[in-house]
């Protein structure tokens, strides 16, 4: 049971990428130059040694689920979280946050739960709402139907942008722990765990989710990072990082090789963490642990680069605002 066979296709996203890539080498100096394509957000200089930084996401095949669970406010959550945990990878502070509803036909009821989540979401990452739009799209969605889309935007001064280059081997991979799969795999999930697979009621509590049922565990809402990762790139002359990952689709080696350097490669030591039951769950349904690797967070949202030198300063001050950060690899020289 894979990714690919439920849907997703992580090759072609990938290739994707290059597709983009290319369409832009193309134009030469057409557009007006900004950072590269493919990092966790893009770049734009705008004079005075300052750079806006720009996202966008959304919640993917979750909002089935919602439906199916009638779980809507977390949607909101995930929403934003997908979007300003990618802004602050490079040390950007959020400006701004826009969303985009589309639907079938409007159910101000299930909209206002997830309104509801959006703006708790901004409150948490410090990121206003500026505004969105709502389109109502009778015909391109089915009835109940509905989609989700975020954009971010933030502020970075150039001399302080973190983009990885910076990585040397043996540098410590810190991880931040996940309050579950977030927003990512969930065409797997629904496969493995009730459309085919386990075959699991959303409301049974397996033992893997100690006391939890399936639908509470699977509509946990992603967590932001935003404070955390912020405070302690502020404390730059202790914690000395180098690279942050926001963990999402590709899971925790893929992300965090969008930063390194030529040469160099995440090498991840999968058992010094716990991870969530629902991941229990997900593997005995027949998923390998390659693909598990490939496809989930498998329990670390997010992750910090840092000398090891600094590693355990920086785990200290982690800890210091209620985390339970993790050394969980190093930066390795990559394989040919």
């Amino acid at each position: 049971m894979n990714y690919r066979d439920s849907g997703v296709d992580i090759d072609a996203g990938e290739a994707w990428i290059g597709v983009i890539k290319g369409a832009l080498a193309r134009r030469g100096g057409e557009l007006p130059k900004s950072g590269g394509i493919g990092g966790f957000s893009g770049l734009c200089g705008i004079g005075g040694g300052r750079s806006i930084a720009a996202c966008t996401d959304g919640v993917g095949t979750k909002l089935l689920l919602a439906a199916s669970t009638g779980i809507y406010r977390g949607l909101g959550q995930d929403l934003v979280a997908m979007s300003v945990n990618d802004l602050v990878t490079c040390g950007a502070v959020p400006i701004f946050f826009l969303d985009y509803i589309a639907c079938d036909r409007l159910n101000a009821h299930i909209m206002e739960e997830i309104m509801e989540g959006i703006i708790d979401g901004c409150a948490e990452s410090r990121c206003p709402l500026l505004g969105g739009e709502t389109a109502e799209l009778p015909g391109i969605y089915p009835a109940g139907g509905f989609d989700l889309a975020g954009f971010a935007a933030g502020i970075v001064e150039d001399e302080k942008i973190i983009d990885g280059s910076g990585i040397r081997e043996g540098d410590a991979i810190i991880g931040l722990a996940s309050s579950g799969a977030h927003s990512n795999g969930y065409s797997l999930i629904r496969r493995a765990l009730a459309d085919s697979g386990l075959k699991l009621q959303l409301d049974s509590s397996p033992d893997e989710l100690r006391g939890e049922t399936l639908a509470e565990a699977l509509m946990r809402p992603t967590r932001i990072y935003v404070r955390q990762a912020l405070a302690a790139v502020s404390d730059a002359s202790s914690c000395q990082i180098r690279g942050m990952a926001h963990i999402t689709g590709g899971g925790l080696e893929a992300n965090i090789n969008r930063l390194m350097p030529d040469g160099l490669a995440a090498r991840i030591d999968y058992g010094s963490w716990d991870r969530p039951g629902v991941f229990g769950l997900i593997s005995r349904a027949g998923v390998d642990e390659r693909e598990m690797r490939r496809v989930f967070n498998l329990g670390i949202g997010f992750v910090f680069i840092a000398p090891q030198e600094s590693a355990g300063r920086l785990s200290g001050f982690l800890s210091g605002l209620g985390e339970t950060p993790k050394v969980i690899g190093e930066a390795v020289r990559a394989s040919l």
